[in-house]
């Protein structure tokens, strides 16, 4: 180990152990929720560009974002995994270990994305309607997705360095990279949908050029040496009797963020093919409101990321008692953002959905669940900092258990059942009531924790 790693080492360890709670996870954040933002503002921005094409593309938007949580499923089941290992690598002082670590991770993504879109290119059409596709949105989401698949890995790739950096506590690095290519996305989407008219295309195209140039940036910062971990394969081949160990432990601390995304996924495509039955005009309503309700928990959901390497640096340092107040103050900013953020939302729901589909229909369908899920929402920062705190602890199966809750095992049997009893308005309730029932296992698992905590675990 160099000097300067064994410096900028002392500096990580100064800052993650020392610096007082509120304004670290503040610094912490800040990065990752302005990351968000613009990420979410493209997101949002791309529904209503796509929008003024008809209720067609606008539904092919919708289908296509559920299959891209699964690729930045991937992003995070590599990320996440490897991240939290080399936080608590690092808090021990173990750099070496915590470089082959970000190396599988990062290795792994590439690998493994690659693979999964030239399986999807194979199978194509049988994806598409899988996703929830009706046959007027399905040509739509074909040109769309096609785009999607061929910048899969530098995505994939992307979300994974991203989340190395965030557990390192350098989440400003990983924001340069993320938020450049999601500017450069607003504004060729525009230009090239109505400037070159290539319609769907068009937005197509822009999000793949922009994901390129964010991977091209952030691994950038690893082979410039502005990071603690190094992305090596001479690492993986030194410690190859290690690797396969290894892999499945990055996995296994991974898989509660690959089942969470798996899971909205699923319930993404459940969705789609439930609102179907009522019309593209329903399938368009329900896109949007998932889209403006997540932009809505961003804001809580930046918070929690920025409490992640604080969590996992210092618990890899033995110091529980700052890991307890680390949580209290991440619980009561995020709570106070969700509140804030839903309230906005809730002053003239009608208005935030004509912003991106000005279709009576679409509005007609769309408002009710808005006004739904964004006051349910206020749960999930509980939900979310319980889950946050046993990945980044090591607590795999806690971790997973509650990573399964709202996106699976209740929302999915929700979408299943409440629509067969009360028809549309069911697939408007069904997200807010998971929101509500996963509040049971979150607390369940947040006062099992502490009592491990207290016990020295």
């Amino acid at each position: 180990m160099s000097n300067k790693d064994r410096k900028t080492g002392s500096q990580q360890y100064e800052l993650l152990t020392n610096t007082p709670v509120l304004p670290l996870i503040v610094k912490l954040s800040v990065p990752t929720i302005l990351s968000m933002l613009i990420t979410n503002i493209y997101n949002l921005a791309d529904t209503a560009f796509v929008g003024r094409l008809g209720n067609s593309a606008s539904g092919a938007v919708g289908i296509v974002f559920g299959f891209m949580s699964i690729l930045q499923a991937v992003g995070f089941l590599f990320g996440q995994g490897c991240g939290s290992i080399l936080s608590r690598r690092e808090g021990a002082g173990d750099y070496e270990g915590a470089s082959r670590a970000a190396s599988i991770g990062f290795f792994g993504a590439l690998f493994f994305s690659s693979l999964i879109a030239l399986i999807c290119f194979v199978f194509l059409e049988p994806l598409i309607y899988a996703l929830g596709s009706t046959p007027t949105i399905y040509p739509y989401a074909k040109t769309y997705i096609t785009w999607i698949l061929l910048a899969a890995p530098c995505l994939v790739s992307s979300f994974t360095m991203n989340n190395i950096l965030r557990y390192e506590g350098k989440a400003s690095i990983g924001t340069i990279g993320m938020m450049t290519g999601a500017i450069l996305n607003m504004i060729g989407d525009p230009i090239l949908i109505f400037g070159f008219k290539l319609g769907i295309a068009g937005a197509g195209v822009s999000t793949a050029l922009s994901q390129i140039i964010s991977f091209s940036i952030m691994l950038s910062m690893f082979l410039r040496g502005k990071t603690q971990a190094k992305l090596s394969f001479r690492l993986l081949v030194q410690a190859k009797d290690l690797l396969f160990a290894e892999f499945l432990d990055i996995v296994g601390t991974g898989f509660p963020s690959l089942l969470r995304q798996a899971l909205n996924s699923v319930s993404t495509v459940i969705l789609n093919s439930s609102a179907g039955i009522y019309g593209d005009a329903a399938v368009a309503a329900m896109s949007i409101v998932t889209r403006v309700s997540f932009f809505v928990f961003s804001l809580a959901l930046g918070i929690g990321q920025g409490y992640q390497p604080v969590c996992a640096f210092n618990y890899g340092a033995g110091k529980i008692d700052r890991l307890r107040k680390a949580y209290k103050v991440t619980l009561i900013l995020a709570e106070t953002l969700m509140v804030i953020m839903s309230l906005l939302v809730l002053i003239d729901p009608e208005a935030v959905i004509r912003l991106f589909r000005d279709d009576d229909q679409v509005v007609a369908m769309g408002v009710r669940a808005l006004k739904l899920q964004v006051t349910s929402q206020i749960f999930l920062p509980f939900c979310m900092v319980n889950e946050m705190s046993m990945q980044s602890t090591g607590r795999k199966l806690g971790a997973s258990v509650l990573s399964s809750t709202r996106s699976g095992l209740f929302f999915i049997p929700a979408l299943l059942i409440l629509p067969k009893l009360r028809g549309f308005a069911g697939i408007q309730e069904a997200q807010p009531l998971s929101m509500v029932l996963s509040l049971i296992p979150a607390a369940y698992f947040a006062n099992k924790l502490f009592k491990e905590l207290k016990d020295g675990l």
